[in-house]
């Protein structure tokens, strides 16, 4: 988990502010707001996990799956390379 070391304080920042969003989106409940507006923070909130999970993942694909990850020449490496490029996109 070295990758998550590095990165730490920035991790942990993230992780926050996504706690942040949850409990808006239960005062929200509390209070009674809008549907609307409740399921904007929710969906924030989603959007927020999938960078972290995005970003966790492609952490530990380029520590523990990749041989050179800053110049992969492997077929291996540029195959990690498009697998990471795959979940970006899926998770946005």
């Amino acid at each position: 988990m070295s990758h998550v070391f590095e990165d730490k304080k920035k991790i942990i920042s993230r992780i926050r502010r996504i706690k942040g969003q949850l409990e808006a989106v239960e005062r929200g409940l509390d209070e009674g707001k809008e549907c609307f507006a409740v399921l904007q923070t929710l969906s924030a909130c989603r959007g927020g996990l999938n960078g972290l999970m995005g970003e966790l993942v492609e952490g530990h694909i380029k520590e523990h799956v990749m041989k050179n990850p800053n110049q992969p020449k492997s077929s291996q490496d540029k195959s990690a390379l498009d697998l990471i490029k795959i979940m970006k996109t899926y998770w946005k």
